[in-house]
């Protein structure tokens, strides 16, 4: 019998991991700290500028951290034989994230350069595992070649714009995200396409939402603190944190639970094709927007505590509001999209959209009766939900 060392060796190459029981590994739990990181201080950034600008800056970097977590998430679901390489690339990756969190708060001022230089050397890190599984998995290649090329646009845009300042900087940088973020889609054009791990996919996004939920809480909880424990403060912290409890809810008893069994149902019956693949994509892409909503909740809530009486609407209230409605876009991605029916969002939970929009803008008394109907709006769905879910609908 061998050693524990020639059954395990320290260095192994990739090789699709598709048909193996897989769950989410600890260094993918420590790697999604350094991205949460990133998200808070994006957070705060934005807290501080509850503007227009200050909105379009924080989803364009949001959007831009969160296609480099998606695309080392779906490179470890196909091919993460947990070696002394990838473990290497994986820590080095998350100390790349980790600048970026350090420089986030300014990335598009004073920190630019570290922001872009460290995002960068983190798409490289990555084009590097590509070509590691380019060049053991013969098979996968025609995938692969997608994300080589999407990669190596994206690592060229963001070298060409270092020497460059202000808005020509941004544009490059926006030009190489979309580049990043098209690499799942086109690979799912391809008639030659790889399958995902189905067991994997839905537990990494579950965690990775589990994290951001923690920005709502922490928005309710930081707020309290800062207003010094004011009476009014604490009834609308109170209020946010039941609408951070009932996105929980709402998620994890329905969207992620009724996603995931439609996944895994198509998948053990062997449909792999374009359909498959479109179910696959909307899941991914479905995240995008639920989970920048989240972090827009936390934000609308923290400053909704921190001005309990002042006059409504507030850009608070409208950031808690539009966070709630791109969580719920994203829930009917996610629910309609894995199960291939629209009907599966309606009336749940599209026809919410409007309400808490229209909650918003109507609202002229304090923050408490604003976030306290929306907190009943989201109970109300989580509850509709899950009866859904069970009744089998």
């Amino acid at each position: 019998m061998g050693s524990d060392s020639e059954r395990d060796p320290l260095v192994r190459p990739p090789a699709l991991r598709t048909g193996w029981e897989a769950s989410a590994s600890r260094l993918e739990l420590f790697f999604d700290l350094a991205y949460v990181l990133v998200v808070f201080e994006l957070a705060a950034a934005f807290l501080k500028s509850l503007t227009w600008t200050g909105l379009g800056t924080f989803a364009a970097l949001f959007f831009a951290i969160w296609t480099s977590w998606v695309g080392y998430t779906l490179y470890a679901n196909r091919f993460d034989t947990d070696d002394v390489v990838f473990r290497i690339a994986k820590l080095a990756a998350t100390l790349c994230t980790a600048g970026c969190a350090a420089a986030a708060s300014a990335a598009t001022s004073s920190f630019s350069t570290p922001f872009a230089v460290s995002f960068l050397a983190g798409r490289v890190i990555l084009l590097l595992l590509h070509v590691r599984a380019w060049r053991h998995i013969p098979d996968a290649r025609p995938t692969i070649g997608v994300y080589l090329s999407t990669l190596t646009v994206s690592s060229l845009l963001w070298t060409v714009s270092l020497p460059f300042d202000g808005p020509a900087r941004y544009w490059l940088w926006a030009a190489a995200v979309i580049a990043d973020a098209a690499g799942p889609a086109i690979a799912t054009w391809r008639d030659n396409r790889l399958p995902l791990h189905m067991e994997h996919l839905p537990e990494r996004f579950g965690l990775i939402v589990i994290l951001v939920l923690g920005e709502a809480v922490g928005g309710a909880a930081t707020g309290v603190h800062d207003a010094k424990w004011a009476a009014p403060a604490v009834a609308v912290g109170v209020a946010g944190f039941v609408i951070a409890a009932a996105l929980w809810w709402n998620y994890f008893d329905t969207t992620a639970t009724s996603s995931a069994v439609a996944l895994q149902r198509h998948e053990d019956k062997g449909q792999h094709g374009a359909a498959a693949d479109e179910r696959h994509d909307l899941f991914v892409y479905g995240h995008l927007p639920l989970a920048l909503g989240i972090v827009m909740v936390g934000v609308g809530i923290e400053d909704l505590v921190l001005h309990p009486v002042a006059a409504l609407p507030s850009p608070g209230g409208w950031t808690l509001a539009g966070g709630l409605a791109l969580y719920l876009a994203g829930s009917a991605l996610i629910l309609g999209g894995s199960r291939r029916s629209w009907r599966a969002v309606w009336p749940w939970p599209t026809a919410a959209i409007p309400i808490v929009l229209a909650a918003a803008a109507l609202a002229h008394q304090y923050a408490l009766l604003l976030v306290a109907g929306l907190a009943l709006v989201c109970l109300a769905l989580a509850v509709r939900g899950t009866l859904s879910r069970r009744g089998g609908r």
